[in-house]
């Protein structure tokens, strides 16, 4: 059962939905853009630069939060995004190393 904002628990994580979100090439533009983020760095949807209309970036995004990779928080009307780095270290140990590594 997901968490009470609505996102799913580290044991809830599965390594298919992670592997499907990442499927994409934008998504995987997004985790590695936030995997570059200071620790506990955020960044809204507007700032990253996908070729795409708002409702598919909007759909790209409720993707990823839902396989667990990112945390959404509102701030006015927008959205700021957040890796859940620490989760997914936890519960898929060098997952994050491996997918940084291919963008090396």
């Amino acid at each position: 059962m997901p968490d009470r904002d609505g996102y799913p628990t580290i044991d809830e994580m599965e390594l298919g939905e992670i592997f499907a979100a990442l499927a994409d090439p934008h998504r995987r533009q997004v985790v590695f853009a936030l995997a570059r983020e200071p620790q506990g760095g955020e960044r809204s949807c507007s700032s990253f630069d996908l070729p795409v209309t708002k409702a598919t970036r909007t759909h790209h995004f409720r993707v990823l939060r839902e396989a667990g990779l990112i945390r959404q928080r509102d701030i006015g009307n927008g959205r700021m995004n957040k890796l859940r780095r620490e989760e997914l270290n936890r519960r898929f140990p060098g997952l994050l190393e491996l997918l940084l590594a291919e963008k090396d």
